[in-house]
C-alpha cells in the first residue's frame, strides 16, 4: 500500500491533518472553517459524552437545553463577557429569502426588530432563565448542564482543535455562597482531570488562568492544561468561578434564609471536541490513529481469513464463539468479514482507525486451537492460546490502557523545564520547547511582553503554592514559579 500518512517529524500539522483523514474522523466541509464528523470521529465523541455525562450526574448534575439564538441585548448586559465575545459573534439580522431569476436572496422586508446571536457560549440566555427559576435559598444550588453547539467566528481554524462551530458541553450552576460556587469550580476542575487522565490517557497540569488569560467574564478560570507530541501545550478545559457577576448583570436575586435579598453565586464550565484532538497528538503514531481502549467506539476487531467456502464456514463460526465470550466481558468488538479486500489491506485500515486489539483467525489458527493477537499501540502481534481469550483480550486491554498514559506522563514528565532567567528560558523554548516553570512578576506588562517575544503564554498559574523568588524578565518579586509554553 502507498504511504498515505506524513511522518510527524517530516511535518507534524500535515502529520495531525493524514491521521484524521485516514482514521474517518472528520472533513473540511463546503462552509470555510467548519467541520463535517464522519462515523468513526462520532462515535469517539459519543463515548466520551458518556463518560462526562455520568461524571456530572455522579456530582448532582442535570442536563437541560436552550436556544440557540441570543438576542444580542442580552450580550450587552455584562460588559467583559460582550467584550470577550465581539469579535467572534455570527448575527442574524433577516429571517426569510425570496426567490429570484438566479436563485434566492435576502428578503429585505424581513430584517429582524432586534438582531440574534448565534451562540458563543450560553451564560446570558441561561441566566434570563435563572431569573424566573430563583426566588429563594429553597431554590439552589442549581446544577445544570447542556450538550450542545456554539459558533464562533474564527479565522484560522483546524480540524478539532479549532472550528467555528464545534460540539461541546457547558455546565452553568448556581449558588447561595461564595463558597459553595467555588467548591463547585474546584469540583469539576477535577472531574476534568479525571475524565482526562484515566479515560484519555493524557495526563495534565490544572491551575488557575492569569487576568487576561481568564474567561470573559469569570472572577478565575481554572483549567486542565496537556502537553502534546510536538511539545506545544493544549489547554484541554476551563472551569470559571463567575463570581456574581452574571447575576447582577441579570438581576438574579434569592431570599436568604434569613429574609436578606442577595444576589446569587455563578459558575460554568466546559470541554469540547477540541479534546479529540487532543486524544490524536497524545497518542497517535506514524500509522496513523492510536486510541485509548476505554474512548474507542471498537476496542477490538477481528480479522478472519480462508480460502474455501468450507474454511469460511469453519474460520466464522469460531469467530461467532469469539464475540459472544469478548460481547459477555462488555468488550465492543467489531467483525470484519469483507471479502473484497485483503487482510493487508485490512490490517492497514483497522490501525490507521487506532482499534486497539486485532484478532487475526485463519484455518492453521482452528487447528491449533490459537488466535493471533496484535496491539495497535506497539504493532507487537503474538499467537495466543483461544482458551479464556476474552479475559485476556480484556486484560491486554487495561495494560495498553495504562501503558499509554504511562507513555504520555513520561514524555511529558522529559518535556518540563524550570528556568531561572530569561536567556534560559528563550534558549530552552527554541531549542527543546514544552513546559516551562518560571518566575514572572504577576504584571500583564510582563506577561504581553514575553508573549510579544517568544510566542510562549502563561498556561497555568499552579495550584500549588511554590517557592518565592525573582521574575526572570524584570527581577521583581514572584510568589511562585509559573507554567509557559507555546500553545495551540
Amino acid at each position: 500500500m502507498a504511504k498515505k500518512i506524513t511522518t510527524k517529524d517530516e511535518d507534524f500539522s500535515q502529520w495531525y491533518q493524514d491521521v484524521i483523514r485516514e482514521g474517518k474522523l472528520a472533513e473540511h466541509s463546503p462552509v470555510r472553517g467548519c467541520m463535517v464528523i464522519r462515523p468513526n470521529g462520532y462515535a469517539l465523541w459519543e463515548n466520551m459524552q458518556d463518560a462526562l455525562d455520568q461524571m456530572f450526574k455522579d456530582t448532582g448534575h442535570e442536563n437541560a437545553y436552550f436556544p440557540l439564538f441570543i438576542p444580542k441585548s442580552f450580550l450587552s448586559k455584562e460588559a467583559q463577557h460582550v467584550e470577550g465575545f465581539a469579535k467572534e459573534c455570527a448575527v442574524v439580522t433577516h429571517s426569510r429569502l425570496k426567490s429570484t431569476g438566479d436563485g434566492v436572496e435576502v428578503d429585505p422586508e424581513s430584517r429582524l426588530e432586534e438582531e440574534l446571536i448565534v451562540r458563543p457560549t450560553s451564560e446570558t440566555i441561561i441566566w434570563d432563565s435563572y431569573r424566573n427559576w430563583i426566588q429563594s435559598y429553597r431554590d439552589l444550588p442549581i446544577l445544570i448542564n447542556q450538550w450542545a453547539n456554539v459558533v464562533r467566528w474564527e479565522m484560522r481554524t483546524r480540524l478539532f482543535l479549532r472550528t467555528m462551530e464545534f460540539l461541546w458541553q457547558e455546565g452553568h450552576t448556581a449558588h447561595a455562597t461564595k463558597e459553595e460556587a467555588i467548591q463547585e469550580t474546584e469540583q469539576m476542575l477535577e472531574v476534568y482531570r479525571t475524565f482526562a487522565e484515566d479515560y484519555m490517557a493524557m495526563p495534565v497540569k490544572t491551575g488557575v488562568k492569569t487576568e487576561s488569560e481568564r474567561f470573559a467574564g469569570a472572577v478565575d478560570t481554572y483549567c486542565i492544561e496537556t502537553l502534546l507530541q510536538d511539545n506545544k501545550a493544549l489547554q484541554a478545559g476551563t472551569s470559571h468561578f463567575l463570581g456574581q457577576n452574571f447575576a447582577k448583570a441579570f438581576d438574579v436575586q434569592f431570599q436568604s434564609s434569613e429574609g436578606q435579598h442577595e444576589y446569587v453565586w455563578a459558575t460554568s464550565w466546559g470541554v469540547s471536541t477540541r479534546l479529540i484532538g487532543g486524544l490524536i497528538m497524545t497518542h497517535s503514531d506514524d500509522q496513523g490513529l492510536v486510541l485509548p481502549p476505554k474512548l474507542a467506539p471498537n476496542q477490538v476487531v477481528i480479522v478472519p481469513i480462508w480460502k474455501n467456502d468450507e474454511q469460511k464456514a469453519k474460520v466464522l463460526d469460531y469467530c461467532d464463539e469469539i464475540i459472544t465470550e469478548l460481547e459477555a466481558l462488555n468488550i465492543r468488538v467489531k467483525l470484519d468479514d469483507r471479502e473484497n479486500m485483503s487482510p493487508g489491506w485490512k490490517f492497514n485500515e483497522h490501525e490507521a482507525a487506532g482499534i486497539p486489539l486485532r484478532l487475526t483467525i485463519g484455518p492453521r489458527d482452528l487447528k491449533n486451537n490459537n488466535v493471533e493477537l496484535a496491539r495497535r499501540d506497539t504493532l507487537d502481534k503474538n499467537i495466543v492460546n483461544r482458551d479464556g481469550i476474552a479475559q485476556k483480550a480484556s486484560d491486554l486491554l487495561e495494560t495498553i490502557q495504562n501503558e499509554l498514559f504511562e507513555t504520555a506522563r513520561e514524555r511529558i514528565e522529559d518535556n518540563t523545564h524550570s528556568v531561572d532567567t530569561y536567556d534560559e528560558f528563550k534558549e530552552v523554548l527554541d531549542k527543546e520547547g514544552g513546559f516551562i516553570y518560571a518566575h514572572w512578576d504577576g504584571t500583564a506588562e510582563t506577561e504581553e511582553k514575553i508573549k510579544d517575544e517568544t510566542k510562549a503564554t502563561i498556561r497555568c498559574i499552579p495550584l500549588e503554592e511554590g517557592e518565592k523568588g525573582e521574575c526572570m524578565v524584570t527581577g521583581k518579586p514572584s510568589k511562585q514559579k509559573v507554567l509557559f509554553a507555546r500553545a495551540y
